[in-house]
């Protein structure tokens, strides 16, 4: 599979489930939909919390088997903190929480 073919698939799935859903790609990385593309992050160390964005180029030859396998049984999670950035901004202006 190549990167891109990867990133298509992976596109397709994460526009499908719920905003603040992040693909759990290894233990200490996710991707995420933002509305308009995948974001790849890692994981702060204190929580799990979604953490920094990194570009999966430099990491895909290294994973690229890792993630092949990820894609024939791929885990998610919910992320409070991605939920409420996407609450935040879809909360029309005046009408604050």
């Amino acid at each position: 599979m190549t990167r891109d073919e990867f990133e298509s698939k992976l596109a397709m799935i994460l526009q499908d489930v719920a905003f603040g859903t992040t693909a759990d790609l290894t233990d200490e990385a996710v991707a995420y939909w933002d509305g308009h593309r995948i974001v790849y992050a890692t994981l702060a160390e204190d929580g799990g919390r979604v953490d920094r964005e990194f570009d999966l180029g430099a990491r895909w030859p290294e994973w690229r088997a890792w993630l092949e396998a990820w894609m024939s049984e791929p885990t998610f999670s919910v992320r409070p903190e991605l939920q409420a950035v996407h609450d935040a901004a879809s909360t029309p202006p005046g009408r604050g929480r």
